[in-house]
């Protein structure tokens, strides 16, 4: 009797710093278990040996950024049966998206020797705003137990269970003293996406929102919090515009006070 194949997994690279490509590779332990559970058909940061497509399950990292990769993730999504972006730059366009807010041709000239050569897009979009996705796994980095999920979920046919809540559960989950409230210190945990583990404030500093904006964020709120706390509308364009600065509810509210 035959056996079933396994599902073919594929991770694919656009522009971003490998960085979630390498939350698959520090499963550790677990990463015996994926790799009994799927073929590995092609991931470059782990292997040079690729297997065509089609493939079952997509993870893919990082922006569309140039005309060529515009053109290559719709390739992917017709060799994909399952897509999934993971990480920043796969879902909000990523650090690289502070172009969007400027003439990218500036930084282009300022850079690069010889400007004409270089073929680029004039933002850095989301992998969404391309072609269709599955699902969505944010983080800079992601976290590997929410990787894990998604894997699981896929393998087991049902919907991946990932928090919808913001940083500010985890904190109450680990007994952490809220920093805004304890020392005042301006945190984006109440407006941000949980996945961390609430990192930063178990260690006494503000969220940095690296998991990008939780379900219907009031960014607005927070803002006018931060404002009573003595920071300057420049304070809060740079707190908004970082690791996500292309996800829209932290877009807007950095538009809100640049001047």
């Amino acid at each position: 009797m035959a056996q079933n194949k396994k599902p073919k997994l594929a991770v694919w690279k656009f522009a971003s710093c490998d960085g979630c490509q390498l939350s698959l590779l520090d499963c550790e332990d677990e990463l015996l278990e994926v790799a009994g559970a799927v073929e590995i058909a092609n991931f470059m940061e782990a292997s040079g040996a690729v297997v065509k497509g089609p493939y079952d399950l997509s993870l893919v990292e990082g922006s569309i950024t140039t005309p060529h990769d515009a053109e290559r993730i719709h390739q992917i999504r017709r060799a994909s049966r399952f897509l999934v972006t993971i990480g920043a730059c796969a879902t909000a366009g990523g650090i690289q998206a502070l172009r969007n807010f400027s003439d990218v041709k500036k930084f282009t000239s300022i850079v690069y020797a010889t400007p004409a050569y270089i073929e680029t897009l004039s933002k850095s979009t989301p992998i969404s705003e391309h072609i269709p996705v599955d699902f969505e796994l944010r983080g800079c980095p992601i976290s590997k137990q929410q990787l894990l999920e998604v894997v699981s979920a896929f393998l087991n046919h049902r919907k991946p269970n990932t928090p919808a809540h913001s940083v500010c559960i985890e904190c109450k989950l680990r007994g952490n003293v809220c920093v805004m409230v304890a020392n005042g210190t301006p945190c984006l945990g109440p407006v941000t996406h949980a996945g961390c583990g609430a990192l930063c404030p178990t260690y006494d500093r503000g969220c940095y929102g690296c998991f990008g904006p939780m379900e219907s964020p009031n960014t607005k709120s927070l803002s006018e919090g931060w404002s009573r706390l003595g920071a300057k509308e420049g304070d809060l364009v740079r707190a908004f515009r970082s690791f996500n600065a292309y996800a829209d509810p932290f877009r807007k509210e950095s538009e809100a006070h640049e001047k």
